[in-house]
């Protein structure tokens, strides 16, 4: 793993969705047995040039993405390599089934794709924002679930799991991600990035939200404040050994992620405290409900997905350590 930090945390001009199709293109090239699957969303994630360059490797299955599943599994077990994207929410949802068994309990090889999840889906409203999508995922035996940051990272991932054997969910933002790493950095699935340094709470965040807690650090530390930010990147296998040692350094916790406050990234740090140090901790995640239409800023407002939430939770998670103390 070698991570460098963006000096500035921007808008990234590429989109995720282009550096996905584009990092498929190039992996493609040199491995004959990558395939694309589809289900009817070609436009929407900009796979048309890989379809275009490699039609004889692409599978738009239409609007049957229990099916697409099940033919990635056959082709999986002919020694080829799936990559099977649709929404977030129906990848998992309306797959699950699929996934488990073609899938996990065959030993298959899938690289499944869920894009739009949680409140980046926007005005697509609430049947379209995914926020169950990694509790699902992570409770099926042999899956790893992981949520790129951002383009360098989702770059870095797919070179990776290409050459990993085994069924993975990766639920990615389609459109615009905030830059969070400079090219040239690469990571290691299972092990939490140290985003920042801090000594009296630790943020552990996942996707959009991790650009939300180095806003908030900045807030914090002009109040005081020093907090260590973890980039959870990795929802399953999740990295126990960091999320013990920031709770023994720092002694108070606090996860934030787009997805249901239930069963995702709050929920796994938690098991993992409970069983082995707890501490205090505070979860940021949407509240056990269903989204609404909406612009992603109007969202991440409504449902405390921001950085002024995140210092709040900080600042409460302080004094609970505090009170716990004496």
């Amino acid at each position: 793993m070698s991570i460098i930090l963006a000096k500035e945390n921007v808008i990234d001009p590429k989109a995720m969705r282009d550096a996905y199709a584009e990092t498929l293109i190039d992996l493609a090239e040199k491995d004959e047995r990558i395939v694309a699957l589809d289900g009817d969303l070609m436009s929407s994630m900009g796979m048309k040039p890989f379809a275009k360059k490699y039609p004889e490797r692409t599978f738009d299955v239409g609007i049957a993405e229990a099916n697409m599943i099940g033919i990635a599994s056959g082709l999986s077990l002919t020694g080829k390599i799936p990559f099977a994207h649709t929404f977030g929410v129906f990848a998992t949802r309306r797959a699950c089934d699929q996934i488990a068994i073609s899938g996990a309990y065959e030993k298959a090889n899938i690289k499944v794709i869920g894009s739009d999840p949680g409140i980046t889906a926007a005005y697509n409203g609430g049947t379209h924002q995914s926020y169950e999508d990694l509790g699902i995922m992570r409770g099926i035996p042999g899956m790893t679930v992981m949520e790129p940051t951002d383009v360098v990272m989702l770059k870095d991932i797919l070179k990776q799991v290409k050459d990993q054997y085994g069924m993975y969910y990766i639920r990615l933002v389609r459109k615009i991600s905030t830059r969070i790493y400079e090219e040239g950095s690469t990571f290691e699935i299972g092990k939490a990035v140290e985003v920042a340094k801090g000594n009296d709470a630790t943020v552990i965040a996942s996707g959009l939200l991790v650009a939300e807690a180095i806003k908030a650090a900045k807030i914090l530390k002009d109040k005081g404040i020093s907090i260590r930010i973890l980039n959870m990147f990795t929802i399953k296998p999740i990295d126990k050994e960091a999320i013990i040692k920031s709770a023994k350094e720092t002694g108070a916790i606090v996860t934030a992620e787009n997805h249901n406050i239930l069963n995702g990234l709050g929920s796994a740090v938690s098991e993992v405290l409970g069983e082995n140090f707890p501490v205090p901790v505070e979860r940021i995640g949407m509240p056990d409900c269903y989204g609404e239409v909406g612009s992603i800023d109007y969202l991440k407002d409504k449902y405390g997905f921001n950085c002024s939430n995140i210092v709040d939770k900080v600042e409460k998670v302080i004094k609970r350590k505090t009170t716990n103390r004496r």
